[in-house]
């Protein structure tokens, strides 16, 4: 094949590919652009939320053996997997996980004073939680119950103790308690909803974010790699040198 024949067909490949993977070129750039230049105490909300301070137990601590036969009497067969302590409106509570008949991971709350089983936490319960783990005082919008069937994996409270209760505040605040234990599972705010959709576009992973190992991703990065292969090729065989030397060959 003559050399003008090798050109034409690298200037043209060079040229599609340039614009197909050049989107996902601009994609990659703008996320790593976000994700620099951006605080990760606020995409997280670190900033907003108090810190953890130490549970105050107080006198009446009981023994955690009384909290799980109080358990076992609801749940006989039930696998415990975990028991600490954790605190709930200022109360101190055993944290009880363990594996449902489903075989899911579910948790309890029992009292450290006498094992008693404590409810789930209630709408309201959660309203107050979401604001006592805020240092500031928005005004609470909204409070929805979350169930894993109403929420998909692309969701942000994804991978996430559920069910849980979503508390929404002015300035697009959300923070996610969970009704079982009353813990804060996540607080997601707009900083953090355009660092999730560009991470999105940067792993190509549309639904869990996660999965750098997804065939789209390894698709892009070979084509990635052509791209920039044919672009050396091209500036090789267009080169003074290379010139010279095919007019120097016998």
């Amino acid at each position: 094949m003559k050399l003008r024949n090798y050109k034409f067909y690298l200037r043209k490949a060079h040229r599609y590919l340039g614009v197909f993977i050049g989107i996902q070129f601009l994609f990659w750039t703008l996320g790593g652009l976000y994700f620099s230049w951006t605080n990760i105490d606020q995409i997280r909300s670190d900033d907003v939320r108090k810190e953890n301070h130490t549970i105050d137990l107080g006198a009446g601590i009981g023994s955690p053996q009384t909290a799980l036969e109080q358990f076992r009497l609801t749940d006989p067969t039930a696998q415990v997997l975990k028991l600490q302590v954790v605190e709930v409106l200022g109360e101190p509570f055993y944290e009880i996980a363990f594996h449902g008949s489903d075989g899911k991971v579910k948790t309890v709350l029992a009292a450290v004073s006498d094992g008693r089983l404590r409810a789930p936490i209630s709408e309201s319960e959660a309203i107050q939680i979401a604001k006592e783990g805020l240092k500031i005082s928005p005004k609470v919008v909204s409070a929805a119950y979350l169930t894993p069937e109403m929420i998909g994996a692309d969701h942000e409270y994804r991978e996430k103790p559920m069910p849980a209760w979503a508390v929404t505040f002015e300035g697009d605040l959300t923070m996610y308690v969970s009704a079982e234990t009353g813990q804060i599972g996540a607080i997601r705010n707009t900083r953090w909803r355009i660092f999730d959709f560009l991470w999105m576009l940067h792993t190509l992973d549309f639904k869990a974010r996660d999965d750098i190992n997804n065939y789209l991703l390894r698709a892009f990065s070979v084509l990635g790699i052509v791209t920039v292969g044919s672009g050396f090729a091209l500036f090789f065989v267009s080169s003074r040198v290379f010139r010279r030397h095919r007019a120097n060959r016998p």
